[in-house]
């Protein structure tokens, strides 16, 4: 998945990071943006998400308020476990704030992989005297079927899984071809988002809501219902950006 971002450095064309962390992530713009254009009912539309200058002639807010979307589990190759998810004590933090109840945060190299033997990562070795057991890692992941894949998993330290989350992301050379085959100008490289990555976006109502709240809240969740598939990004011709959404309870 390709989110474009702010730069672009030299023949780098990068995706949407954060300011702060500099990690991968999905503007609340480009998510809110492509379920409203899901809802054709344009009363209910304007109702949830609000008016633009081309319907209206002045601009008002919609009840429904849409986060950033952010980074949970992301997987990376493995030479030893074949694919591996990894997160980090901040990312679940950060998710554990929309959540509950949860068990306590686990501390860096926690895994429910065989703890008597190295984990082998991209440009990464992981040895067994680091490695602690985590039994209760299915807490920290949202119940779905689209999860069931993830049997993998490495908590790392922030520093380290921000560092393998750079090395982790898709990068594909592009060229432009002429008609005799040759190639037209200079290369460059493109940033993505890996597939089976898991991210989540938190969503609520606004003040404006007052006496709509219920049927906004209502629609809104059908609206996710009823387009689990969406796709989100550039390059939708390649077969970019295409993700499933769900509600988590």
């Amino acid at each position: 998945m390709h989110t474009g971002g702010t730069t672009q450095e030299g023949n780098l064309l990068g995706i949407a990071r954060e300011s702060h962390t500099n990690l991968p992530y999905l503007p609340s713009s480009s998510i809110r943006g492509r379920i409203r254009a899901s809802e054709g009912d344009t009363t209910k539309r304007n109702r949830l998400f609000g008016t633009t200058l081309e319907e209206s002639s002045t601009l008002e807010q919609g009840d429904i308020w849409i986060g950033d979307g952010s980074l949970l589990w992301l997987p990376v190759p493995s030479l030893s476990h074949g694919i591996v998810w990894i997160s980090s004590p901040m990312l679940l933090r950060r998710w554990g704030r929309f959540q509950e109840s949860l068990p306590e945060i686990p501390e860096a190299y926690s895994t429910n992989l065989d703890t008597d033997k190295p984990i082998y990562l991209k440009d990464a070795i992981i040895k067994p005297n680091h490695l602690r057991d985590w039994s209760d890692w299915e807490h920290f992941m949202p119940e779905h079927t689209q999860t069931q894949m993830i049997e993998r998993v490495l908590i790392l330290p922030d520093q380290h899984c921000s560092t393998l989350i750079q090395m982790s992301l898709w990068r594909q050379v592009k060229i432009k071809l002429d008609q005799h085959k040759s190639v037209d100008g200079g290369f460059r490289y493109e940033e993505a988002i890996p597939p089976d990555t898991l991210m989540y976006f938190p969503w609520g109502l606004t003040a404006k809501a007052n006496g709509t709240a219920e049927q906004s809240n209502s629609d809104f969740k059908q609206l996710i219902h009823s387009h689990e598939l969406l796709q989100i990004g550039g390059q939708e011709s390649l077969g970019r950006g295409f993700v499933k959404q769900w509600l988590d309870s």
